[in-house]
């Protein structure tokens, strides 16, 4: 049996806003506002009863040298230390909008993909937001950097920190630059100005997608970070998202997008509340991990 295609009926429209799952499908088709804040804290943590403990600092290495064995001798015994334990608190994020019967029997399906897109994208913004100016609180070691007049000033500036943060011993890889978007849209121009992007990361840069690999790192930027100085951090091993899970009937998301959906009815105002929401809290585990770069002159 075929699909049914074309502009859906209201009769549809309904159907839709009655099952969970096909509206959480809507809302990660329709959202193209993703969240910064899973890309650049990408560890997963679970938030159950409303918030965490976890370990920041936790060395990487052993502290004693492992030793020479004998044949059938005994392997040394080390305690591992470990980090300092810390706790963070989850908040629900959320928004309502109402959509009237009215408005999907007059124009179909916008006022709905409207109403799911604008309630999805606000808690992005939200959400990235808090979580950027959680990272700009933590990371708050800086790097005096030379000005980044080309391409060739700034990996120069880049390589250097990178040196030094290997020589601490930590086993952090600092690979990927968070700028604001001004600043980033001059780090752009600076590297097709210097042929330093490769042929496809050029097409890429200029159809505007995100992010862009180039020089050996990677180039983000987000309307959401607002701190003056760009960050260069080690995704793997900066932090996470810790997430809890509430349920509740009728709530439903869509694969790895973090924005909870539901539609309800309400009969008396005739029409549908569409509310989406968030329960998380982003977690820095290692500020170590990135470096705020001063004098750039961007």
């Amino acid at each position: 049996m075929s699909h049914p295609t074309g502009s859906p009926t209201k009769e549809q429209l309904h159907l839709l806003l009655s099952n969970p799952a096909l509206i959480a499908r809507r809302v990660a088709d329709l959202t193209q506002m993703k969240f910064i804040a899973d890309y650049l804290l990408p560890a997963r943590f679970d938030a159950t009863g409303g918030g965490i403990f976890y370990e920041t600092g936790e060395p990487v290495f052993a502290s004693d040298d492992p030793e020479a064995i004998a044949p059938l001798g005994e392997f040394p015994m080390v305690v591992l230390d470990d980090g300092t334990v810390v706790s963070a608190k989850t908040d629900k994020w959320g928004l309502d909008t109402m959509v009237a019967d009215e408005k999907i029997a007059r124009q179909g399906r916008v006022p709905v993909d409207r109403g799911l897109k604008r309630v999805s994208n606000t808690i992005v913004r939200f959400v990235d937001q808090v979580a950027m100016a959680v990272i700009a609180s933590r990371v708050s070691s800086t790097f005096t950097s030379a000005a980044w007049a080309s391409a060739g000033a700034a990996v120069e500036s880049i390589l250097t920190i990178q040196a030094e943060r290997a020589q601490l011993g930590l086993g952090f890889e600092l690979d990927t630059i968070v700028l604001r978007p001004a600043q980033y849209a001059k780090v752009i121009g600076m590297l097709i100005d210097d042929k330093s992007l490769p042929r496809e990361q050029g097409a890429t840069a200029i159809q505007g997608n995100l992010p862009v690999d180039a020089l050996g790192l990677t180039w983000a930027t987000t309307p959401h970070f607002q701190g003056s100085n760009p960050l260069l951090v080690d995704r793997d091993n900066l932090g996470g998202m810790a997430d809890e899970r509430l349920g509740g009937p009728g709530y439903a998301s869509a694969g790895n997008f973090g924005v909870e959906v539901k539609s309800i009815r309400d009969d008396d105002a005739e029409g549908y509340k569409l509310r989406g929401r968030r329960a998380t809290v982003p977690v820095v585990t290692e500020p170590l991990a990135g470096v705020q770069l001063t004098g750039t002159g961007l």
